[in-house]
């Protein structure tokens, strides 16, 4: 079966450490600010920080709700603690339940009364499906998670380390302007697959390592859950998509999956495109 290009661990942290070096230099700032989850992705941009920045360099937010992982608490402050980083946790279940109250009030008003009666008698019956809703409100959290973090950076001439990885990227599995958004993105040209192996060399706590990766957003989740594939298959499917520009017929040659099941993936990587790109404008003006 296909395996992932593997990836030297000393040459790889070298060119990120430089990469990191290089943008804060450029950007004249003091610091960089990262949102801690305790998932392995920004546990290891936190570690890579450390080595190029040095840890008094960097601030860390953790923005838990309810629906955070006990876990995740735990393991964002061993982390911090360990690299002896400045951080704040936040919780943000009223701020972020009021904004949600808010937005989900459908509600019209009119001058006319009577119309005003008819139009909410409408929208009543017409419910938003109830998963599109968790995922709009899954998707809010995660910018005001990211409003928040670009408040500390702000106020401290920090940039804002994205911890996305390659896997991530091109599917579209990340909020626009959530968890997707930052000044720099480290980890970018890295399968999550990869990362897992990287963490082993880079001494990356195990119980980190292993744990299944999730956002948080709602009760239960996890990515590969929501992705409908584990982190293994989907990397290799992308490798042969995007990096070989296989066909279908080549790619169910070198992996035991259905044409169907490969379309999934290219039509994920299809419809999140615009969330690499810059908003479109007109052309020719």
């Amino acid at each position: 079966m296909i395996e992932l290009p593997k990836l030297n661990p000393d040459k790889t942290k070298d060119k990120i450490i430089d990469f990191i070096k290089s943008e804060k230099i450029e950007s004249s700032v003091k610091g960089i600010a990262i949102g801690l989850s305790g998932g392995l992705d920004s546990t290891i941009v936190a570690y890579l920080l450390k080595e190029a920045i040095g840890h008094e360099n960097i601030f860390g937010v953790h923005i838990n709700t309810s629906t955070t992982p006990e876990e995740d608490k735990k393991h964002f402050k061993i982390i911090a603690e360990n690299l002896n980083i400045k951080y704040k946790e936040i919780a943000i279940d009223n701020l972020s339940n009021d904004f949600i109250n808010l937005v989900t009030d459908f509600s019209l008003k009119s001058d006319n009364p009577e119309s005003e009666k008819v139009a909410n008698v409408l929208i009543n019956k017409r419910r938003y499906d109830e998963y599109i809703q968790k995922i709009a409100e899954g998707n809010l959290k995660s910018r005001i998670r990211m409003s928040i973090l670009y408040y500390y950076a702000n106020l401290n001439n920090f940039l804002v380390a994205g911890t996305t990885n390659r896997s991530e990227l091109l599917i579209g599995y990340f909020t626009k302007y959530g968890d997707g958004a930052g000044d720099i993105l480290p980890i970018a040209n890295i399968y999550k697959s990869q990362l897992k192996k990287l963490a082993m060399d880079w001494n990356i706590p195990k119980e980190i390592i292993n744990k299944p990766p999730r956002a948080g957003l709602w009760d239960g989740q996890t990515d590969e859950d929501e992705i409908g594939f584990s982190y293994e298959i989907l990397d290799k499917l992308l490798h042969l998509i995007v990096d070989k520009k296989l066909d279908n017929d080549s790619i169910s040659k070198e992996i035991n999956i259905s044409t169907e099941e490969i379309n999934k993936i290219r039509d994920k990587i299809d419809n999140n495109k615009h969330k690499l790109q810059f908003p479109s404008s007109p052309v020719g003006i």
